[in-house]
């Protein structure tokens, strides 16, 4: 429910900070918005970290199993966690206002260096201070706090100073209410929409076949670390566009964005398909395990890969405030999913959970996507589904195909790790090149390093 909340929460604030930048809303009214954020963010975390503080003797004797700590030291490790937890929730509000200012590259810099001084701090605690997980949370706690205050200055610092100081406002809220309302139900429902096949299957499959989806499921799962970086430079942007009216420019950010995605997740989760076997092998060094879990691998990979095209669609649907095709199409897919995972898995095993996501995610791009763009008449239907989808994904396909055909089962290590490399390589080139707008781009960024080089 914290994690809804947060996905609820941080996609808001960060249109309407991107907004502000379109000028859809004056200093002093954002201002008051992030502030009133801040209250409600601050009781939530608050009342979170209370929560579990109460309940940490309790857990600590009846929950967990720690046979090797005493009951006090892991309700005390528990309590200190808490807190931690409530004020990583606390910075999610700023990270979004910074990501909405669109201050990426900024963002960047302060969490890498923060992340350093978190973890590399972190160690010596452990070892000059206090080998202890109270010192270590206790740490933890202190950069989550330095990490909420410098995120603070960053956000106030790029927002124009207003009227008067910033102050908690009812009617700032009850402006983004309904939209805050509408993520969170999206990301409770994605949550369930994305667990409900472990769910169903630990308890449909035997422990040995669950151990073998669960490995191909966490490998295919990578995928979506490929979306975050592209959806969170195109969202912001995106809303900024509108709250200008300049559509042309909000259209132009969509196929970019749309043509970047495809880029990336279909080159990475082509070669991933086709080489599911091999990758397995090299990572696990076990080819029972790489040869029973490789088409999981393959079908769920590729069933990530069409959901990540709808990466970009999505968050052009917040940028214009609407939430119901997300919120219908994921109960929709809740009701579908279930009933194909019962039906399919006691007959084809957990391949049959596989084949129901990769379905499903089809039926994303090839119906749900109608509807979209029956709203967005200002955008081009069948520009997203060749130049920026069917064009890239089948540059992609172009040279990792080819490999597999040339060298369908390398046996050493280094074979295994060649063939990668240059099934990723060709893949990446390949979607480039057949990608317009990320083609030109590289282009242009050739041609300013030549133009910088002579100079």
């Amino acid at each position: 429910m914290v994690r809804a909340a947060g996905h609820g929460a941080d996609p808001t604030l960060a249109r309407e900070m991107a907004r502000y930048t379109g000028g859809g809303h004056t200093a002093q009214g954002v201002r008051d918005l992030l502030r009133s954020t801040e209250w409600v963010a601050g009781g939530i975390a608050a009342a979170m970290a209370l929560v579990v503080w109460s309940a940490s003797g309790w857990l600590a004797v009846h929950w967990l199993q720690a046979n090797q700590l005493s009951t006090a030291v892991v309700a005390q490790a528990l309590a200190v966690m808490a807190f931690v937890t409530a004020l990583r929730f606390a910075e999610g509000v700023y990270r979004s206002a910074v990501v909405g200012l669109q201050q990426q590259v900024l963002l960047n810099v302060v969490m890498s260096a923060l992340a350093t001084v978190r973890w590399v701090g972190a160690i010596a605690v452990l070892a000059w201070v206090s080998p202890t997980l109270t010192a270590f949370f206790a740490w933890q706690a202190a950069v989550s706090a330095a990490t909420i205050l410098v995120l603070s200055r960053v956000t106030y610092m790029h927002i124009e100073a207003g009227d008067r100081p910033a102050r908690f406002s009812l009617a700032a809220l009850r402006g983004v209410w309904r939209f805050a309302a509408g993520m969170f139900l999206i990301a409770l429902l994605s949550f369930l929409l994305t667990q409900v096949d472990k769910i169903l299957l630990s308890k449909i499959l035997g422990l040995r076949e669950f151990g073998q989806y669960m490995l191909a499921a966490t490998v295919a799962g990578g995928l979506y670390m490929l979306i975050m970086p592209i959806t969170q430079a195109v969202y912001p942007r995106l809303c900024e566009q509108l709250a200008s009216g300049d559509t042309a420019a909000f259209a132009r950010t969509f196929h970019r964005g749309a043509q970047a995605m495809t880029v990336a997740v279909a080159s990475t989760a082509v070669v991933v398909a086709l080489f599911a076997d091999v990758l397995l092998r090299l990572w696990t060094r076990d080819a029972g395990l790489a040869e029973h879990s490789a088409r999981l691998l393959a079908l769920l990979a590729l069933g990530n890969m069409l959901h990540a095209f709808m990466g970009v669609p999505y968050h052009a649907q917040l940028a214009t405030g609407w939430t119901r095709l997300a919120i219908g199409t994921n109960l929709v897919a809740i009701v579908v999913i279930v009933p194909g995972i019962v039906w399919s898995v006691p007959r084809y095993g957990a391949e049959g959970a596989a084949w129901a996501w990769l379905c499903l995610a089809a039926g994303y791009v090839l119906i749900s996507m109608h509807v979209f763009f029956a709203r967005m008449p200002h955008l081009d239907k069948v520009r997203w589904y060749w130049n920026d989808v069917a064009l890239p994904l089948l540059g992609a396909c172009f040279v990792p195909v080819l490999l597999r055909w040339l060298a369908p089962s390398p046996q050493t290590s280094m074979e295994q790790l060649a063939c990668l490399l240059l099934a990723s390589a060709g893949a990446y080139a390949g979607a480039a090149l057949c990608a317009g707008e990320v083609r030109h781009r590289i282009l242009l960024q050739i041609a300013r390093i030549r133009t910088n080089t002579s100079s």
